[in-house]
């Protein structure tokens, strides 16, 4: 009989589980689907029952379609900046706030006014925005006094599922760091973070790194699954650092460019230290032991290429399905193919703003635009735009002693046989690319298969697991032309921010 690890990715939207083999091969993979809630206009919630029922019944799937093989540890990758309000039993008293959730909008701008936001990421290295789980807090505890006085225990999805998983109370320090409430400097939980939203600290789940024991499955759980009685049940991460553990993010130099309908960028460091860090960033601690990350979410960039595409490309004005935006992606990659870098001129400004300009307001706009200019050339500007914004965190990195050798790319913009390259160009830095989709559950198994002793370290585990990959170079004959293009981006952006 051989062993399997199981590494699971708890998403905003469903749940997977894949069965690795310890060479790396998959041996069953299961997925669950759960819906989100909208009560009201800008509220964001999910029911963690249907949470927990989406992992059992996954479990169960998996355990089953591993056959003879024994699952002999799992790990959790899971959506960090959600918030479930519990009793002290682990009970929910309140649906689970998602991190898309706008309920605190007000309260975060007066927190931005009075310096209560410049407090927050001194100690907690996260600048607050609305949907984060402190904000969401103060929000419960001005606005349903009731709910928050019942709420004994705040859980993120990790350690809410954990605990039924294993009896334990206890999480990871990459998935509880985006609750605000955890110290950077002390890997605690902070008094003075925990009295903004009148949280007990010593309520909490027990706070570790990722990759130590937590214990085995309970009785019921593997008798309801059918894992063996045993399982152990290792901490896992958040699921961006746990993606960017998978790709073998362990030390400076990489970085890792999550391209869904928002991008992320996210580097590594091994100092918890904000020196350094550019202000734009939040610092969190990384899913490997002893390092932490260095990321900042750019912009809701695969929403802007989409809505153009449908707005500018689709016959139905935007009120089509999955099936035509595909359709209108492969259209626009053959554009992109006979395109001209620089768009010949033209210059677009994504929709959620310029990431890079504080205090910038949403809103995009296309520049120099003339009759000669051509659908492809105003698509093809859409993508610089992003790309130029993705060069320019690159550079606060850089300058902030953080210099890029590789830029792996996970989601949408992956796919593309154009788009990867037009970033490599933009950015001037090597792209690292893998036809592979599951990059959050797979470091998830290889801190399961660290965690119980079958790799000696994270790095076996990586190089074990890691699917094959592929590398673009920049075209540096282009490197003029687009450095005058970044400048002059550079300028548009900052002059939209300050309104016109």
């Amino acid at each position: 009989m051989k062993d399997v690890i199981l590494g699971i990715d708890i998403g905003t939207a469903s749940t997977k589980v894949i069965a690795f083999g310890l060479d790396g091969s998959e041996v069953a993979a299961a997925s669950r689907p759960y819906p989100l809630a909208s009560p009201r206009p800008g509220w964001v919630e999910q029911d963690p029952e249907l949470v927990w029922q989406a992992l059992l019944d996954s479990l169960a799937e998996v355990t089953s379609g591993a056959g003879a093989e024994r699952i002999a540890a799992l790990a959790l990758a899971a959506q960090a900046g959600s918030i479930i309000p519990t009793d002290g039993a682990g009970d929910p008293v309140h649906p689970m706030i998602t991190w898309l959730d706008r309920r605190s909008d007000a309260l975060v701008a007066g927190w931005r006014q009075d310096g209560t936001s410049q407090r927050i990421r001194e100690l907690s290295g996260w600048h607050p925005f609305p949907g984060l789980p402190l904000p969401v807090i103060a929000w419960l505890r001005a606005e349903r006094p009731g709910i928050h006085a019942r709420a004994r225990r705040y859980l993120g999805a990790a350690d809410f599922l954990i605990h039924r998983l294993t009896g334990r109370f206890a999480t990871d320090l990459s998935a509880a760091c985006e609750m605000l409430l955890v110290s950077a400097a002390t890997a605690g939980w902070d008094e003075a973070l925990c009295a903004i939203g009148g949280v007990a600290p010593e309520m909490q789940a027990e706070l570790g790194w990722a990759g130590r024991r937590i214990g085995p499955v309970t009785e019921e759980v593997a008798n309801s699954t059918g894992l063996t009685p045993g399982t152990l049940v290792i901490a896992g991460g958040g699921d961006q650092p746990c993606a960017c553990l998978g790709m073998g993010m362990l030390a400076p130099g990489r970085v890792a460019l999550a391209t869904g309908t928002a991008w992320v960028i996210t580097a590594i460091t091994g100092s918890s230290s904000l020196d350094g860090v550019p202000s734009t960033m939040d610092l969190s601690f990384h899913a490997a032991p002893q390092r932490w990350t260095i990321s900042q979410f750019l912009g809701g960039f695969g929403a802007t290429v989409d809505w153009w595409l449908q707005q500018a490309w689709g016959p139905s004005g935007g009120q089509g399905g999955p099936a035509e935006l595909k359709t209108l992606y492969r259209q626009l990659d053959a554009a992109l193919a006979s395109g001209v870098p620089g768009s010949h001129g033209l210059l677009f400004t994504p929709l959620s703003g310029p990431s890079q300009v504080e205090g910038s307001a949403p809103g995009g706009l296309f520049a120099g635009l003339q009759l000669a200019h051509t659908r492809a050339d105003m698509a093809r500007s859409v993508l610089e735009g992003c790309a130029f914004e993705v060069r320019w965190a690159l550079e606060r990195l850089n300058a902030g002693g953080l210099p890029t050798t590789e830029l792996w790319i996970a989601g949408g913009a992956a796919a593309s046989p154009a788009w990867p390259q037009i970033l490599a160009d933009i950015t001037r830095t090597p792209i690292v690319l893998a036809d592979y989709a599951n990059w959050a559950a797979l470091g998830g198994a290889v801190l399961a298969g660290w965690g119980a002793g079958f790799f000696p370290t994270l790095e076996e585990g990586v190089r074990r697991l890691q699917p094959p990959v592929r590398r673009l170079e920049p075209d540096s004959r282009l490197e003029p032309l687009l450095a005058g293009r970044f400048a002059a981006y550079r300028r548009l952006a900052s002059a939209a921010a300050a309104g016109f």
